[in-house]
């Protein structure tokens, strides 16, 4: 299936350590709405109904949550990092990740994607992120 369009945007979807990413392809200014995280939103108890796992809903409210699967949602591609360069916001019912600090070409664009997702499908020792994998370097440097 074909990777949606980035044409118009400052950065490319690429491969990265943890599957697909959002790679700057231009220099993103500090403050900068980078993309909004799109889908479909549905109850909370069609969430809940829906089988496996899914990883890319984003509860909205008390009683719904944006279904963030479909692939012309651009934001699905943007990785988690404990040490992200992007925060996500909601204004207007809609859901925005904007740049923390200037992100240069080539660098990976994250966010972090909050505690319960992380405990749910990453993990402390699972986390790919470059701040985890120094953590995790430097223990094994000190055994």
């Amino acid at each position: 299936m074909p990777r949606p369009s980035t044409a118009g945007y400052p950065f490319r979807i690429g491969r990265a350590k943890t599957g697909l990413g959002l790679f700057a392809t231009d220099v993103i200014p500090k403050h900068v709405r980078i993309f909004e995280y799109t889908g479909n939103i549905i109850t909370n108890a069609e969430a809940d109904a829906m089988p496996g796992k899914p990883r890319y809903l984003y509860d909205l409210s008390k009683t719904h949550t944006l279904d963030g699967s479909p692939r012309s949602n651009i934001g699905r591609y943007a990785n988690h990092s404990c040490k992200p360069n992007g925060i996500i916001y909601v204004y207007g019912g809609r859901i925005w990740v904007k740049s923390l600090r200037e992100i240069q070409p080539g660098e990976e664009i994250t966010y972090d994607y909050g505690k319960s997702y992380f405990d749910a499908f990453i993990g402390k020792e699972n986390c790919l992120c470059p701040k985890c994998a120094a953590r995790r370097e430097k223990a094994k440097a000190a055994r």
